[in-house]
């Protein structure tokens, strides 16, 4: 008798905690989601963040910056070593057929000014990575928004590129150059129509320390990855273009 009696008390209180664990689920929502894609190469996959899941691609997500997480599909395309022709030929294409986002942040072109060290020729890189950006912004802009509703265009944020004081040779005539070309691309296709913007990481990390591992000792010549610190830089900048819309 004693023992049917502490089973039924258990069963109760079993019982009486359904409710709450159920109240205590997320709210999910599956219609009308935004749908955030992450283009570019290892800033944008969050190489230098530990866990690289603290990039600021990641903490965009997290912060709910684009919409509120329960709302938010994301999807990271990023690959460490990508190019703007990657992402052109590549990336793009295969994120905008599969996934059709609504808000893209893409980060893209250091890897194409790294060719530089190998001997490639610095106006002919630039150049390429022009063609390329306008490739990119033309996918992004004009494919892609015959996919979305009228009402929805794709929202677009370009980075620009930090420079790195400590780097093993000069290099803020290169990315001061670099960074004209993302100016001077993004304005044209904005006057266009398209609805993109340029996050300025440049100035957020301008005279400020502890943002790249090159500066942490024993780090190796080409480490010019950031930190956490500079990662939320990042996410930072691309907070603010986007808030600014």
């Amino acid at each position: 008798m004693l023992r049917e009696k502490w089973r039924k008390l258990y069963l109760v209180a079993a019982l009486s905690l359904l409710p709450m664990g159920a109240n205590a689920d997320v709210p999910w929502q599956f219609a009308g989601n935004t749908r955030f894609a992450a283009f570019g190469d290892s800033l944008a996959a969050g190489v230098g963040a530990i866990p690289m899941t603290q990039g600021y691609t990641y903490l965009l997500y997290q912060q709910g910056v684009f919409d509120a997480v329960p709302n938010t599909l994301f999807t990271n395309a990023g690959v460490p070593g990508a190019t703007s022709e990657d992402v052109l030929l590549h990336q793009a294409p295969m994120v905008i057929d599969a996934f059709t986002p609504s808000a893209i942040t893409l980060t893209v072109g250091g890897n194409d000014l790294l060719s530089i060290l190998d001997g490639a020729d610095p106006g002919t890189v630039l150049f390429t990575f022009q063609t390329n950006l306008s490739g990119i912004l033309s996918a992004l802009c004009f494919d892609l928004a015959t996919k979305l509703p009228p009402t929805q265009p794709p929202r677009i944020f370009v980075s620009n590129l930090y420079t790195i004081p400590d780097f093993m040779i000069p290099v803020d005539a290169v990315v001061g150059a670099f960074n004209l070309i993302v100016d001077g691309v993004v304005s044209s296709f904005a006057t266009a129509g398209c609805n993109v913007r340029v996050a300025n990481v440049f100035s957020a990390f301008l005279d400020r320390d502890g943002l790249l591992l090159i500066k942490r000792n024993g780090a190796g010549v080409f480490e010019v990855h950031p930190t956490n610190a500079g990662h939320r830089a990042m996410a930072a900048a691309f907070k603010k273009a986007i808030k600014a819309e």
